[in-house]
């Protein structure tokens, strides 16, 4: 009997520490194109990625100079089979053991591959019946290359699809897949679900935007609060829509559902918005683009997914590094390093502002009361550490909470003209309000531009639900330590 309780103990411990390996930390990473001479050397680009503490990056092929450069960096690295590669992989098993021999195990594990991206949105660029015959066979045969190397459980392979394949995306609950790819599109959601593997979607609301002709607000499109008149909300399911981008990935996944009960998580693989366009482009601006991508990073690392998936991460790739000739004006970095407007994934760290935004003192109670409500509310500042048991609910003070709050938004808004006014009980120091435990945003050892835990606050829209909770390393261990004395005694 002693047996079989400790085998019962064996299995709840198995299944808490499957739990915990899912609970996976969000992150927002950057598309790398080589198709152009002029790409800056891997070593500027190597010293981009570290300076902006950038994690993951897609390469659109296998760069070889890059790829060494990246090594023993930790950077996640996604690779691409060019469309060109496309037909030979998929037509000859040999061929495709022979490019995962060159592109993959060469590399590892001193080049921390992870997945690769077969194609480019091959099925909007090869005619449907020659991609049909080879585009899966070509993710089924790298596949199978890498479980001959043993390599299948660190890397995954999927295929870029974009928003073309889904032609009404609006209602989400309502969108489906193009019926004249069903055969297709059904052979990769069978493979992405056999092989454990993910979705790749290429999404840039700024096209929908464009095509809309005004139907949307431009705030819906650039992760802004928009007017209340025009909240976006779908008929059916009544979830509210807060982003272009949300409804775009649920659109993705209700055409999934279509085909497949079960859920395959979404890689959001490009994403971007241009700095400059042709002359009837008024809103391909500098301005509109730093916007974007920061509200992306913010919203990615809220830990939360769309509507219709909250506990599923919005993990995203920003298009792109440099500007190539596929979608010109892009690019977050000019060739020569310089950045085109401050991209800011935590780092580098420190108060970039030269100040703090705190409550002013003496200000009136109810005054500064409705401040900190908008601040944790429209100003969507992250308000978890006023919260009661945080690290700055002491003291319980409007003054504090209102200090906090008011700063978070600050440090978070400033580069797309957030304010520290707050109706005049705002004030601008250069003294670091921290103490204790409680970090105020934009310190030396706070992430500046606040890309701290998801925010509370007031309660979100319909749909909106709490992120998932994640364990850290020293968890795992004390969690180890108690469950492994549990089980032997």
């Amino acid at each position: 009997m002693h047996w079989m309780f400790g085998t019962m103990r064996l299995g709840f411990l198995l299944v808490i520490f499957t739990s915990l390996s899912n609970a996976i930390d969000p992150f927002v990473g950057i598309n790398i194109a080589n198709n152009d001479s002029s790409l800056p050397s891997p070593e500027l680009v190597v010293g981009i990625l570290r300076t902006y503490h950038i994690t993951h990056v897609r390469l659109f092929d296998t760069n070889a100079r890059l790829l060494n450069a990246l090594s023993d960096t930790g950077v996640e690295v996604m690779i691409g089979v060019t469309n060109d590669e496309v037909s030979d992989i998929g037509k000859s098993p040999s061929f495709a053991a022979s490019w995962i021999n060159t592109h993959v195990a060469a590399f590892k594990p001193a080049t921390n591959i992870t997945a690769i991206a077969v194609g480019s949105e091959f099925l909007s660029s090869v005619p449907n019946a020659a991609a049909a015959t080879v585009l899966v066979p070509a993710m089924e045969n790298l596949y199978n290359a890498l479980v001959a190397s043993n390599l299948n459980d660190q890397v995954k392979v999927s295929t870029p699809l974009s928003m073309d394949m889904i032609p009404k995306p609006f209602p989400p609950s309502t969108a489906t897949f193009n019926a004249s790819l069903n055969s297709t599109i059904h052979g990769i959601l069978d493979f992405l679900k056999s092989s454990d593997s993910f979705y790749m979607l290429n999404a840039f609301p700024y096209d929908t935007y464009v095509q809309s002709n005004g139907v949307y607000p431009i705030q819906y499109a650039l992760f802004e609060p928009h007017p209340v008149a025009k909240q976006i909300v779908d008929p059916n399911t009544l979830f509210h829509y807060e982003s272009m981008l949300d409804a775009m990935v649920d659109a993705t996944y209700y055409s999934i559902f279509a085909y497949n009960s079960s859920v395959i998580p979404i890689i959001v693989t490009e994403t971007g918005w241009p700095w400059s366009g042709e002359a009837n482009e008024s809103d391909a601006t500098v301005s509109n683009a730093d916007t974007f991508n920061n509200n992306l990073i913010q919203r990615v690392l809220s830990g939360s997914g769309p509507p219709s998936q909250p506990t599923i991460l919005l993990n995203s790739y920003v298009y792109q590094l440099f500007d190539d000739g596929e979608k010109p004006n892009y690019g977050v970095f000019f060739r020569n390093g310089s950045s085109v407007y401050d991209l800011d994934l935590g780092g580098p760290t420190g108060n970039l502002s030269g100040g703090f935004c705190v409550a002013r003192k003496g200000a009136d109670a109810a005054s500064l009361q409705g401040g900190l409500n908008w601040a944790c509310g429209p100003g969507q500042a992250n308000c978890t550490a006023i919260q009661s048991g945080q690290p700055c609910y002491l003291p319980n003070t409007v003054q504090n909470h209102a200090s906090y709050a008011y700063n978070d938004y600050y440090q978070r808004k400033r580069r797309v003209g957030g304010t520290c006014d707050f109706g005049g009980t705002a004030v601008i120091t250069n003294v670091n309000p921290s103490y204790g435990s409680c970090i105020y945003t934009g310190s030396s050892n706070s992430s500046a531009g606040g890309v701290s835990p998801p925010p509370s606050g007031p309660a979100g829209p319909t749909g909106s639900a709490s992120p998932p909770r994640r364990v850290h390393k020293t968890g795992y261990m004390m969690l180890a330590m108690v469950l492994t004395w549990w089980l032997y005694v």
